[in-house]
């Protein structure tokens, strides 16, 4: 009986030792291996698009059709480009005993991927010999460089190229030397066309804000928006020659309303006479100087409407001397000639689209007639291209030819008709003799008396 007993235990330690050997095989990689396969094929697919917008941007134009476009919208940047193909991944290879344990694989995880540098509150712009485009970002500490065609981007960038806290302009003078100011470090920096810094203007700055150069005279411009004027350097020594606006002590800063001074100014430009205009911010209104920074004019008054200006900040002078204005509050981009008369005007509501903006600040102008702009919110930059007063002015003769060919067209046929309605009557019939020969005697209301050859209106 005991031997019996025996080996009936030995018989049930046998059927358990094969069950979990079963068991076993079950949760081996070779019994999940069609999953595995799935799993191989579903991250094999190609990652999803990002949605794209069905925008025809040949129709985003300023003013709109028919009237002969003076603006047209290209494209927009917003930083460095996006690796949208998914992160690699790794995965451990794990022992029998942390699977029959059930332990989690923690290394089946997608690898982190370095997301690009963005644009995050860009300011200032300038624009190189080589169409490169330049563009301050405040918030990021860093200036990007965009290639408009291939849309990469390169960066100086703070801690490494230079020591930035709080950029806002930027000029780039016929030499490719980059000059940058800086609010919070009370200069603007200068670059030699490898972006390696080479000076620094000190003297005579508080807050310095917009840039701008004149290439011709060599002179640097530069704004002061907590001293109230402009200061004029000389662009190679980088010695301080004169200023523009009366100076106030901060107790009454921002306080003065005659033309020819400041509150709070933000930006400046020139036009090719290197006349100066500057954008009077709070005292909402451009104020336009020669040279040597005599007074000219003014214009602009408080208003939330086209034509009007709440904090006008970025200005820039295209190739036929229209101002284009740039409005932070009311996000419009206006164009204006010498006397203050709007021409046109671009965005119309605070808002993401094409051509619309939010936070409007910055507007810069090249020689290919490409207009920039920078917006804080969005953290974008966009490109327009300017349609000049030459080139409306061959499309207008262009249209206007075209609509004297299309209306020759229809007087010839309408005249074809009538001769082939005269030729199909019968030539023998003595009744259509005098009515071919004498029409003039005819009602006025007989259908061969209607003026065919009259264009139509």
């Amino acid at each position: 009986m005991f031997a019996l007993s025996s080996k009936s235990n030995r018989n049930s330690w046998a059927l358990a030792a094969v069950l979990i050997l079963f068991a076993l095989a079950l949760a081996s990689p070779v019994s999940m291996y069609g999953s595995d396969k799935d799993k191989k094929k579903k991250a094999a697919a190609p990652p999803p698009e990002p949605p794209k917008l069905d925008i025809d941007i040949s129709k985003l134009v300023w003013p709109n059709p028919p009237n002969i476009a003076r603006v047209k919208w290209l494209s927009y940047y917003a930083g460095m480009k996006i690796d949208r193909a998914p992160a690699a991944t790794t995965k451990k290879k794990q022992g029998w005993m942390d699977r029959v344990a059930g332990a989690k694989q923690e290394d089946n995880v997608d690898k982190l991927k370095t997301f690009p540098w963005q644009l995050l509150g860009p300011y200032g712009i300038a624009i190189d010999s080589k169409g490169l485009v330049y563009v301050a970002d405040q918030k990021v500490g860093a200036v990007f460089i965009f290639n408009t065609e291939t849309h990469d981007a390169t960066l100086i960038k703070n801690g490494s190229d230079a020591h930035f806290q709080w950029i806002n302009g930027l000029a780039i003078d016929d030499g490719d030397r980059l000059f940058v100011s800086d609010g919070k470090m009370r200069h603007v920096l200068i670059f030699n066309p490898k972006h390696e810094v080479e000076g620094q203007i000190v003297e005579g700055l508080v807050d310095p804000v917009g840039l701008a150069i004149d290439n011709e005279n060599r002179l640097l411009y530069v704004v002061d928006e907590q001293q109230d004027i402009v200061q004029v350097y000389d662009a190679d020594s980088l010695k301080l020659l004169r200023h523009i606006g009366t100076p106030v002590p901060p107790a009454k800063k921002h306080s003065l309303t005659t033309n020819g001074d400041f509150s709070a100014p933000t930006n400046v430009a020139l036009d090719k006479d290197e006349n100066v205009y500057v954008t009077d911010t709070l005292n909402s209104r451009v104020e336009i100087f020669d040279p040597e920074g005599g007074f000219i004019s003014t214009f602009g008054k408080a208003g939330d409407g086209p034509g009007f200006f709440f904090r006008p900040k970025g200005i820039a002078i295209d190739c036929d001397d229209h101002i284009w204005v740039a409005d932070e509050y009311q996000d419009r981009l206006q164009v204006f000639n010498r006397e203050g008369q709007l021409l046109t005007y671009i965005g119309d509501t605070h808002a993401n689209g094409p051509g619309q903006f939010k936070a409007l600040v910055g507007v810069a102008i090249d020689k290919q007639n490409r207009v920039f702009t920078t917006e804080q919110y969005p953290g974008r930059m966009q490109m327009f291209r300017y349609v000049t007063d030459d080139e409306a002015a061959a499309e207008k003769t262009k249209r206007e030819a075209d609509l004297k060919a299309k209306a020759e067209a229809r007087r010839e046929a309408s005249g074809d008709t009538t001769k082939a309605a005269d030729t199909a009557k019968p030539a023998d019939t003595p009744a259509q003799k005098p009515a071919a020969a004498a029409p003039a005697t005819k009602p006025a209301d007989t259908p061969a008396q209607k003026p065919a050859a009259t264009p139509p209106s």
